[in-house]
């Protein structure tokens, strides 16, 4: 039976990136540090020496992450900041609050929604919902902090995945939402110009509760027991048999930020175990 809790991130499993701009007077701006995937990079970039604003509109999770940063002895680092993505007031508030804390250099554009319907019955306001949030919201933040990452020398990673290379049907707004992202993600490496990076992480599925909460539904609607639908329906086209842990995606992102990766500007950074490029 696959295992689909993830455990707690560990000091000891957190890589540290040699980068003399990870410092406590730099800033990375996440969205969905709530939970999954924006908790850990949230964790693991205060970790690596960053002050954190950690952003989402669940305050229950944000006060988890800041149980997690407090168990890492980091929690003096990363700075909760409840907000609504869809509020441009909200999206506003971020960017000063951002820099409040110092110098803003790095934004992690991680937050992340799914609804699960055919086209021709796919609710407008969830289609809309999706896309203010997953692209509409990471082109405002990156336009509010512009001007600070020009400054900084700054660096934009936005969450794509295997949906913004090929996709799956019932998930319109996702697919949609994950092409936009990388398209954004070219934008800004071309108006950047080489004063403010970019890149996008693609992966294919990932333990988050974004994931994992869509099982049971999956395997009712087409018939499947759960095991059945990680296997075939998830991993199928994979070349292996684990999905990839929070923790993974977030290492990911501060490659993409360091200065490892100083040539990945517009780049995907693409992490799906072959999942779009083998075939049986």
């Amino acid at each position: 039976m696959t295992e689909l809790s993830v455990p707690p991130i560990e000091d000891e499993a957190i890589q540290r990136f040699d980068d003399d701009r990870f410092t406590r007077d730099r800033v990375c701006v996440v969205t969905g540090g709530a939970s999954g995937i924006g908790r850990a990079v949230s964790l693991v970039a205060a970790s690596n020496g960053l002050s954190v604003l950690a952003t989402d509109i669940d305050e229950t999770g944000l006060e988890e992450t800041m149980d997690h940063a407090d168990r890492l002895e980091v929690a003096d680092a990363i700075t909760p900041f409840v907000s609504d993505l869809t509020s441009d007031t909200d999206l506003e508030s971020i960017a000063i609050a951002a820099r409040e804390l110092g110098s803003v250099t790095f934004l992690a554009n991680v937050a992340g929604l799914q609804h699960v319907s055919p086209l021709e019955s796919f609710q407008i306001e969830a289609y809309d919902t999706l896309q203010s949030v997953m692209v509409r919201a990471p082109f405002v933040l990156t336009r509010e902090l512009w001007g600070d990452l020009e400054e900084h020398d700054g660096c934009v990673g936005n969450m794509a995945s295997v949906h913004g290379h090929y996709v799956t049907s019932d998930k319109v707004a996702y697919n949609v939402a994950k092409f936009a992202i990388r398209g954004l993600t070219q934008s800004i490496a071309a108006e950047g110009d080489g004063d403010v990076r970019s890149f996008s992480v693609s992966t294919g599925y990932v333990k988050t509760p974004l994931v994992t909460d869509q099982i049971p539904e999956t395997a009712a609607q087409r018939g499947l027991e759960v095991e059945e639908v990680i296997e075939d329906v998830m991993l199928g086209q994979a070349r292996t048999d684990e999905m990839m842990t929070p923790l993974e995606v977030a290492h990911l992102f501060l490659f993409g930020f360091s200065r490892l990766a100083k040539h990945c500007n517009g780049s995907d950074l693409l992490a799906d175990d072959g999942m779009t490029l083998t075939y049986d």
